[in-house]
């Protein structure tokens, strides 16, 4: 293929102006530069980290970096967030053979984030101490510190895709569906993720040998554009062939194998290999986990299938606690082990008290306690077994209630989005409220069955996706002979209104009813009430609703709720999510509108690895006389 501009415009890695990549190694560098975390901080303090961290490093020498780039700021940022001297210029280097490998390795990640870019023509210089770093000699010795380096980017001019092929097995396929169009802009990103989809259609086939055996990237700087030729084996059509788990210590390794769920003979799917990483995942009991196909097919043609695991620590116990000026302090405590018998069954012992601060009597604090335990793979991979006892002696405002619940149930997963659940409860209470003054006793047997719909990217944090829940549980009261059904249904949706995901809009719905009974004849933990940290913020816990005389809940038959939230990602550690929460409850079986609530307020998010610190505080919109000015509540989590 013919160069258009042979001219050297300064370093460019392949040594020309007219860049043959050979094999795209240079697309490829620097797309994950995974550094390690040597602190934890968490609302501004550092933990876990030491106050010189030069202490840790033989012959530290320190330095100073100035990057520019010509004439476009935003590259500039980009620039600046792949540079590992910016990044690390507070933490010394190992002398001075060390800063001249760590300028090295710079000037190639800069080069690739240029390459990202669609910039095949850019220029990146980097002096140190006001030498060239490739007219510096190995052995060369800098003194002075901070030691001065300086990065100096002439970004060029961006790349548009110019012809464009795919040969071998995907010469049938449009380049453009892959997103490589004559004339869209050539980014390094663009093409890897072609290559991936393109593998992909291949191997949704029933192919699992699909790859790419060859590629030709030039780049012609006299027309800034990138001529892309790739080369495609699609391999034979094969079922799966053995799993062989490796990695496994504790769990049993035959166990895994049946959890993963791709059984000899059935035919090859790229779906199926990441709902069985999933589902390994899922269990709890990896630190992580690897599925992937062999590198040939065995003497049958099957595709042999190896997963790699890394065992987390099997026991683990901690601590939570929430806040709120409605509801007072609460704290809780649990311990748990995740693989008890060696095929990941789970025991989990918790106990929590809550209302601290609430109130100043012992005794009409919440508490509640319970055990816990599951067994994955009962019934197949996508099923689980379940079982718990829990005993709860609590006082909302609503009601008083001592009681003690057996349950035990089946839930079966159903691809990637779909769980259905059944289970058989029993519960003895005794439960003292408005409605039932000198208090009742129950004996409630109830059958709870469930469906959820959940598609979203993330629990902990979701940008995109729906999550829809529908909930029916027969109850019969064998003390008193009442037997009702009790309805719920909720849905929620997240929308990412920008392609970083800075900005994303929630909303959720709820709605529920109880048929069968009366009022007074269902037990009042089992009736529905709104208001609270996790309802309609800004009102008390159980405060929106019927009434008695003396103003306590009685709650209702039935409720409406709904609340809709921005939130916004201000930079990767803290987010503000303004919000506005509505609901209502009803004491006949059909859902109204009538003495809807309003509330709204603003929270902040301080974004963890294992999920978003949220404060929130709210006012209610149509106070009434006993309401609460305002709310503050303080968790773990989003609010939904």
């Amino acid at each position: 293929m013919m160069c258009g501009n042979r001219q050297r415009r300064g370093y460019v890695p392949a040594g020309r102006a007219c860049v043959r990549l050979v094999a795209a190694g240079m697309l490829a560098f620097g797309l994950v530069a995974v550094r390690p975390a040597l602190a934890f901080e968490l609302f501004g303090i550092t933990l876990f980290d030491s106050e010189d961290e030069a202490a840790d490093v033989a012959d530290p020498l320190r330095y100073s970096v100035s990057l520019t780039v010509a004439g476009d700021e935003q590259l500039r940022e980009t620039l600046e967030a792949a540079s590992a001297l910016v990044a690390d210029q507070k933490r010394p280097v190992s002398g001075s053979l060390g800063l001249i490998a760590k300028a090295r390795g710079d000037r190639e990640q800069l080069i690739a984030a240029l390459y990202r870019e669609a910039r095949y023509d850019g220029v990146v210089n980097v002096t140190i101490a006001g030498r060239p770093i490739d007219e510096i000699e190995p052995d060369a010795q800098f003194s002075g510190e901070p030691v001065p380096v300086a990065i100096s980017v002439d970004p060029g001019s961006p790349f548009t895709f110019g012809t464009v092929r795919l040969e071998g097995d995907a010469a049938g396929l449009d380049p453009a569906r892959f997103g490589l169009a004559s004339g869209a802009p050539a980014g390094s990103e663009v093409i890897l993720k072609a290559e991936t989809d393109i593998v992909r259609v291949l191997k949704e086939q029933g192919r699992p040998l699909a790859a790419v055996s060859g590629r030709d990237i030039v780049a012609d700087h006299r027309t800034r554009t990138l001529d892309v030729v790739l080369d495609v084996a699609a391999g034979p059509v094969a079922p799966y062939g053995e799993t062989v788990v490796v990695g496994a210590e504790t769990v049993d390794p035959a166990f895994a194998a049946m959890i993963a769920g791709l059984e000899p003979g059935r035919p090859y799917s790229p779906a199926e290999i990441e709902e069985a990483r999933q589902r390994l995942v899922d269990l709890g009991v990896f630190s992580s986990v690897g599925v992937r196909e062999g590198d040939a097919l065995d003497a049958s043609g099957a595709i042999p299938i190896k997963v790699e695991v890394s065992e987390r620590k099997h026991r683990y116990f901690g601590v939570g606690a929430t806040i709120s000026n409605t509801e007072g302090l609460g704290i809780e405590g649990y311990w748990g082990h995740r693989n008890l018998f060696g095929r990941a069954e789970k025991l989990r012992v918790e106990g929590s008290i809550s209302r601290i601060g609430d109130t100043s009597q012992l005794g009409r604090l919440n508490y509640n306690a319970a055990i816990m335990f599951e067994k994955p793979g009962v019934f197949g991979p996508a099923s689980k077994f379940y079982t718990n006892v829990r005993g709860v002696f609590e006082h909302p405002q609503a009601y008083d209630r001592f009681s003690i619940n057996s349950a035990s149930g089946l839930e079966y997963r159903f691809g990637k989005v779909h769980t259905v659940s059944g289970e058989l409860a029993v519960e003895w209470s005794k439960v003292e409220d408005a409605l039932n003054p000198g208090g009742v006793r129950h004996l409630l047997v109830s059958i709870p069955l469930q469906y959820v719909f959940d598609n979203r990217d993330s629990r902990l944090d979701p940008k995109r996706g729906f999550r829809v829940l529908a909930f029916a549980e027969p109850t019969h009261d064998f003390e008193n002979g009442a037997t009702f059904v009790k309805f719920r249904g909720e849905a929620s949706a997240y929308r990412a209104i920008d392609d970083a995901g800075k900005f994303v809009f929630a909303a959720r719905a709820s709605a529920g009813s109880i048929v069968g009974a009366s009022l007074a004849e269902v037990p009042a933990d089992r009736r529905f009430y709104v208001g609270g940290g996790g309802s309609v913020r800004g009102y008390a816990y159980q405060g929106i609703g019927p009434k008695d005389v003396g103003g306590k809940p009685t709650g209702g038959l039935s409720y409406v709720e709904a609340s809709a939230e921005l939130r916004i990602a201000v930079n990767d550690s803290f987010g503000v999510v303004p919000f506005v929460d509505i609901g209502t409850v009803s004491a006949s079986s059909t859902p109204s509108l009538s003495g809807l609530k309003a509330g709204a307020g603003v929270g902040i998010r301080y974004l963890t690895p294992f999920g978003p610190l949220r404060v929130d505080a709210a006012v209610p919109l149509n106070r009434d006389p006993g309401d609460p000015r305002f709310g503050i509540y303080a968790g773990i989590g989003q609010a939904f």
